[in-house]
């Protein structure tokens, strides 16, 4: 549970928008008073979803907010923040996927964590997050052992699996834990006819951040030796794409069979952002803040299907004013601007992307990106973990479009 709903906060509107980030930093507050400051290293935008999940259900009240001083992820400005038991219990899940998440990354040896000091100091850091994630968890009546069992049992189905193996069969740790999770906001809240659907939506999100996360790595893990779900397993991306859709649809209706006081926020991340995050994994859509993405067939180009404004052969139809004789080698393959070839980084040609940081240089670089607002309002970043080149979610707004934007996440039925 760590990013997959990243909603561009334009499309939420100013209403939304203030709820959302008063969830975020609610949950990065919780994580400091009960588990200290370090601890807010862990706060992750799909944690905060069981905060909202749980306030949607008993209704916002002034005692579920207070008023947070000045902070840098806010631009050194003070916001009212959710307080209470479903910020609690989202930190106490945070803590314990995310001690989930050091331990895996040490046992692939990633980064620095290949470093035997290192590693065992990041052992030690993830077991303190198993306890303190348990603490806070049986204050709020919630046994995290569930999620503590669901990642030790990742790892053997992991080694078990192989060419043939259902690939529900490897996600389904991740989805028993999130179930787990989202069932229990409807006990904080006392609804109790709400439990059995908000697992179901629950277990079903679970599969989904499982997905998108084995699509996003896909090519990396190839690279890089690493082990992928869906190459172990054999699974087409077509037929991922397709289980990714199901997933969608069925938290969508599971949504519809909860009793919400006001869901607006929780609707909002769960079934419009979720879609626009399966359209981003699959590269089939791009919000329209984005610029050119890539479209289907496309390739990112806009005159695709369209047609070339300048002809066939563009503006010099020879290939360029010096014909084949291109002293450049401008369009000629192999040289600077032709194919296999492009311009070295000192004539504005692209350089080669940087190789990857290890998951603490990651976490430092991402802290870093929020303080200074660079992942919303840069022209270009550089990739915390990939490194590689991405685009600011908002600095491209060109649209006034509200939480429900067609053309931005489409959502049929709603």
């Amino acid at each position: 549970m760590f990013g997959i709903v990243r909603p561009c906060t334009h499309r939420l509107g100013d209403g939304l928008k203030t709820e959302w980030m008063a969830h975020l930093c609610g949950l990065c507050l919780a994580l400091r008073a009960d588990h200290g400051q370090f601890a807010r290293i862990v706060t992750n935008y799909d944690g905060l979803i069981v905060s909202v999940l749980t306030e949607a259900q008993t209704g916002r009240t002034t005692a579920q907010r207070r008023t947070a001083g000045p902070c840098p992820l806010r631009a050194m400005r003070t916001a009212p923040v959710a307080r209470g038991e479903g910020a609690r219990l989202a930190a106490a899940v945070s803590l314990v996927l995310a001690s989930a998440k050091v331990r895996d990354h040490v046992a692939d040896r990633d980064g620095v964590l290949a470093r035997r000091p290192v590693a065992a100091a990041a052992r030690r850091i993830a077991s303190g997050w198993d306890r303190a994630g348990a603490r806070t968890g049986a204050e709020l009546g919630f046994d995290t052992a569930v999620l503590v069992d669901a990642v030790d049992r990742q790892a053997g189905i992991e080694t078990l699996a192989g060419p043939g193996t259902s690939l529900l069969t490897v996600t389904e740790p991740t989805e028993t834990a999130t179930a787990a999770a989202f069932a229990h906001t409807a006990v904080l809240a006392g609804r109790p006819q709400n439990v059995a659907p908000l697992a179901e939506a629950g277990r079903l999100f679970g599969r989904l951040a499982h997905l998108l996360d084995a699509v996003e790595d896909k090519e990396a893990d190839a690279a890089s030796g690493a082990w992928n779900p869906l190459t172990a397993t054999g699974t087409s991306l077509a037929e991922a794409r397709r289980l990714a859709d199901d997933a969608v649809h069925g938290i969508r209706l599971a949504l519809r069979d909860a009793d919400f006081v006001d869901g607006k926020l929780a609707h909002v991340l769960l079934v419009h952002e979720i879609r626009t995050s399966v359209n981003r994994a699959f590269g089939s859509t791009t919000c329209s803040h984005q610029g050119y993405g890539p479209q289907p067939g496309q390739g990112g180009n806009p005159y695709v299907g369209q047609g070339n404004p300048y002809g066939q052969g563009g503006v010099y139809p020879g290939g360029g004013p010096y014909g084949s004789n291109n002293p450049y080698g401008g369009g000629m393959p192999g040289g600077p601007g032709g194919p296999g070839g492009g311009l070295p980084p000192q004539f504005g040609g692209e350089p080669p992307t940087p190789k990857p940081r290890g998951f603490w240089a990651g976490c430092a670089v991402s802290t870093g990106l929020f303080c200074t607002c660079r992942i919303c309002c840069a022209k270009e970043y550089e990739g915390p973990w990939s490194r590689k080149k991405r685009e600011g979610c908002c600095h491209k707004c060109d649209c006034d479009c509200g939480p429900n934007c067609d053309c931005c996440c489409p959502c049929d039925g709603c």
